[in-house]
């Protein structure tokens, strides 16, 4: 059984106005992801948004264990790690701007494991089992990227995939989804001006 000593169970954080959380899911510091979530951050910060910026790449936590300690005790029963911070800067933003490059049509596993560990912060749930969000009031916008060309990154659910699997979360989870951009054929095309533009027109997009 889990200890209930070592339990991380942040204070519910107060939504910031203005805050934005913009988390990069690729491993790659200057890739594709990278170079659209910093157009992005250039924009909103131009519009006077505070922005914080977290890579899942240098988050130290734990993978979740399956126990359901979380599911009635709202807080995780293993020790305080990132993930208990990045909760935090989830509760305090009033937008969410996730960046994740397609991996085998889904999200990059340490984001999966990110968001196992946040559910009890992020959904709960009525005494029926119906899915409570938790982060209501928040906007929310997505970016993916894939090797697959276009538009076989749409028909194949590679980048598709992505956007699918997070608006599922975000969506459980109460965000209101504003926007998203999808960007096939990595391997052989280099990012272009036309795809900066579509990043800044994103950022203006959950700002309105």
């Amino acid at each position: 059984m889990p200890s209930e000593d070592n339990h991380s169970s942040p204070a519910p954080t107060e939504t910031i106005k203005g805050r934005v959380l913009i988390i990069n899911a690729s491993p790659r510091r200057k890739g594709l992801i990278a170079q659209m979530l910093g157009e992005i951050q250039r924009t909103l910060q131009e519009a006077g948004k505070e922005v914080r910026l977290i890579r899942t790449a240098d988050l130290q936590m734990r993978h979740c264990t399956g126990c359901m300690y979380c599911r009635s005790k709202h807080a995780c029963c293993l020790p305080e790690d990132d993930s208990v911070r990045v909760l935090e800067e989830l509760q305090a933003c009033e937008l969410l701007v996730i960046g994740a490059p397609c991996y085998w049509g889904n999200i990059p596993g340490e984001l999966k494991i990110l968001f196992d560990r946040l559910v009890y912060g992020m959904m709960d749930e009525d005494k029926r089992g119906i899915p409570i969000g938790l982060m209501k009031g928040k906007r929310a916008a997505i970016v993916s990227t894939s090797t697959t060309f276009w538009p076989f990154n749409i028909w194949f659910h590679q980048t598709r995939g992505v956007v699918r699997a997070l608006k599922e979360i975000l969506k459980w989870s109460g965000f209101r989804i504003c926007g998203t951009l999808e960007r096939g054929g990595t391997k052989k095309h280099p990012l272009t001006p036309k795809d900066l533009q579509r990043a800044r027109r994103l950022a203006l997009r959950i700002i309105r």
